[in-house]
């Protein structure tokens, strides 16, 4: 059975992961748009604006990397101090699949539960953050 610690430095490195998938996905829908030229180019000058999808996965990726370093930050402490279990571990797994499942639901454009699943994520932060601090 895997310790806490071990589980929380997993989801860390699977987290690594979820942030590959979310580049990939924005590169290859706005390459598809844009074209190979603008991707191989330095993108200098104005561009035109992306498309739904390739809108969506930008803003996807950039609501990632908004929570990604507090998680990073919190997972690492966690470890560190020997918390991850707990509060810790439950939110790092909370954080970690509402990530997963707001992909999709960013991409396709699903109101409402979407903001409930990022909410979900942020309530994976604090739980870890309590754990950290309590």
């Amino acid at each position: 059975m895997e310790t806490p610690f071990a589980t929380v430095i997993t989801l860390l490195g699977w987290s690594v992961v979820i942030l590959i998938v979310h580049i990939l996905l924005q590169g290859q829908l706005a390459t598809r748009e844009r074209g190979l030229d603008w991707n191989a180019s330095a993108r200098d000058g104005e561009q035109k604006p992306l498309g739904t999808y390739a809108g969506r996965a930008d803003r996807a990726l950039r609501n990632f990397l908004e929570t990604y370093a507090a998680f990073v930050g919190l997972a690492l402490a966690l470890a560190i101090t020997n918390r991850a279990g707990g509060l810790g571990l439950i939110g790092a797994w909370t954080w970690f699949i509402a990530r997963i499942v707001y992909i999709p639901l960013y991409l396709f454009g699903v109101p409402y539960l979407r903001s409930l699943v990022w909410l979900a994520s942020l309530v994976g932060l604090v739980l870890m953050l309590i754990q950290l601090l309590f």
